[in-house]
């Protein structure tokens, strides 16, 4: 393996803070230097890229958060996924002639969860004033940031739709009717505003004082604001038709966010802790479990056995989460049959010399309904047409550019928190008037059709793709984890299994060539398959690329430097912090020191 890098791995011991955009990567350095542990710098952290990353995630969003406390010894995971509203029945949807839930628009949005999430982690875990960690991001939003480049060319494209079916978004990113230039300063006063009037909230104690600011979003200001838009509001969509939203304050008022046991699997030595079922983080430790008995170490981790054989996995896990996910609150989920090891042995059986071209869920007794309902819906033809998928994730991919966030931050006592907001993108509905931001689109997970997992069903989760991942082995401890939809697993699969195989470090890690399957029904609307198909970054080369087609995988080569968007940080049994981020799209950073 080289060990040639494209930025150095960030080494210290007084903390490290690594996310997809350098401003919130500094704001959480900020915090660590001011005395705020590593709790206090990922919430102020994450309300930043709301800020500087608008089309990426917002306060209305969802995250969930995989975190290691020094203090209690315990990994937790914080579930800040809003559930479906009260009026959300699929009949309500069906009697639309809806076969699908849009991927934007009101009768996409759930429970707004982002806020409560960030709250709940600083008034359990943190340790400074709601004010000190609010206020870098009122800060940028009041006085302004640099925009992406990419911010400014999602702006630009939206602009005429803006203009006609969203105005309340057009008054916030076309500012006098022009949509803002790359790299030029753009403010957002509305939600400034919005965020300080949250963090002039009162209360006796500090942990009051955050609750004050709980229910001013959930039954105060904010929420008045939200139902005085939607009282009247219809909206147009990507059906192409304006629907109003099932979303009431009763909705709003009885949801908090909430802390979870994780699941967990040993993989070489290593115990790697992810999200329930609500999420896709147990695929990561289903592909893990059929990996386990090939010997990956024996292979180039560059070389065409290795990606054949890490895709033919991963198709096969993804297969079982299109059947069998969903929220345990409301649905059997069969995981500890999911990740034995005598079915992922009969699992792994199928990997074969040539890509396999089936849908193929494992048979699990008594939940045998649900794999022959995930073919069905495989070949099923939706009549949606050629649409763009509403997750902004891949587009950098294709025609436009986006993504989600993602941040991983350990501070010097030893506490580790992994991050991956997104929802309540500037392209999933209208801005709220006065407020600043939009509501999410997380409903589209949904299936309108009954008896299933991820049945659209009233105060259940949408199955996320939101998926941060916490290890450990032998003392040293590792939080990762990357924006990417359907994708974020794939990602983060590869960038551990060469970590664990071949040693590799955590910065050339992400700096090698990535690659997904694009096999499996994706999560987001219009819901495809693309049965087959793989994409993988044109550097890994011409003659690998040409060894997976022989072998019958349909290959979409990408640019280099365009797959993933990978950070990771670890702690050393003896307290050396170690960081990474990855160089693609050029603004993800590491700091630390």
């Amino acid at each position: 393996m080289s060990d040639f890098t494209t930025r150095p791995e960030i080494r210290g011991t007084f903390g490290v803070a690594t996310s997809t955009h350098w401003i919130a990567s500094a704001v959480g350095m900020s915090i660590l230097e001011k005395g705020g542990n590593a709790f206090d710098a990922a919430v102020a952290m994450g309300l930043t890229l709301q800020v500087v990353e608008p089309h990426l995630n917002g306060p209305a969003g969802d995250m969930p958060a995989i975190f290691y406390s020094a203090r209690t010894g315990e990994v937790e995971v914080l579930c800040a996924q809003g559930v479906a509203p009260e009026a959300a029945t699929i009949e309500h949807y069906t009697q639309q002639g809806l076969t699908l839930i849009p991927g934007s628009g009101l009768l996409a949005t759930v429970v707004p969860g982002a806020f409560d999430g960030w709250m709940l982690m600083l008034r359990d875990h943190g340790t400074m004033s709601l004010r000190q960690v609010m206020q870098p991001a009122i800060d940028y939003a009041r006085d302004g940031h640099p925009i992406l480049p990419r911010v400014a060319n999602t702006i630009a494209g939206l602009q005429e739709f803006f203009d006609t079916e969203w105005p309340t978004s057009a008054a916030v990113w076309t500012p006098g009717g022009q949509a803002p230039e790359p790299h030029a300063l753009f403010k957002n006063p509305d939600l400034a505003a919005t965020y300080d009037r949250l963090a002039s909230a009162t209360g006796d104690t500090r942990a009051a004082q955050i609750d004050a600011a709980r229910r001013a979003w959930r039954t105060g200001f904010v929420a008045e604001a939200i139902f005085d838009y939607l009282s009247n509001a219809k909206v147009m969509d990507v059906s192409g038709a304006r629907h109003a939203a099932v979303l009431a304050p009763s909705d709003m008022a009885d949801w908090r966010a909430s802390f979870e046991v994780p699941l967990s699997y040993d993989y070489h030595g290593w115990h790697v802790y992810k999200t329930q079922a609500w999420s896709q983080g147990p695929v990561m430790l289903q592909a893990l479990a059929i990996l386990k008995g090939i010997d990956l170490g024996a292979m180039d981790p560059n070389g065409a056995e290795f990606v054949h054989t890490v895709i033919e996995a991963m198709k096969l896990a993804y297969a079982d989460r299109e059947a069998y996910y969903g929220d345990p609150d409301f649905s059997e989920i069969p995981m500890d049959v999911l990740l034995s090891d005598d079915y992922n042995a009969e699992r792994r059986k199928l990997i074969g010399s040539e890509a396999s071209m089936a849908q193929r869920p494992g048979r699990v007794p008594g939940f045998e309904r649900q794999a022959e309902a995930y073919i069905q819906r495989a070949q099923r033809d939706f009549n949606v047409g050629d649409v763009a998928a509403q997750e902004p994730t891949m587009s950098h991919l294709t025609e436009k550019r986006g993504d989600t966030v993602h941040l991983d931050v350990i501070d010097r006592w030893g506490n580790m928190v992994a991050v991956t907001p997104s929802g309540g993108w500037l392209q999933s509905n209208p801005v709220i008037p006065g407020l600043g931001f939009a509501l999410n689109s997380r409903a589209q997970m949904y299936w309108l059709e009954k008896g299933l997992p991820t049945s659209l069903a009233p105060k259940s989760r949408p199955r996320t793709t939101l998926t941060p991942s916490y290890a450990e082995k032998d003392g040293t401890q590792l939080v990762f984890g990357t924006p990417g939809g359907d994708q974020q697993d794939q990602w983060q699969l590869i960038w551990f299994l060469r970590f664990v195989h071949f040693g590799t470090g955590l910065q050339e890690g992400m700096d090698q060539p990535l690659f997904h399957s694009m096999h499996f029904q994706s999560s987001f609307f219009p819901r495809e398959v693309k049965t087959g198909e793989m994409m993988i970054e044109a550097d890994i080369g011409s003659d690998l690329i040409e060894d997976l087609r022989a072998r019958g995988h349909r290959v979409t080569v990408a640019d280099p430097w365009t797959v993933g968007r990978l950070t990771a940080a670890l702690r050393e049994p003896g307290g050396i912090l170690r960081a990474a981020a990855t160089p693609r799209l050029m603004q993800a950073y590491a700091v630390g020191r």
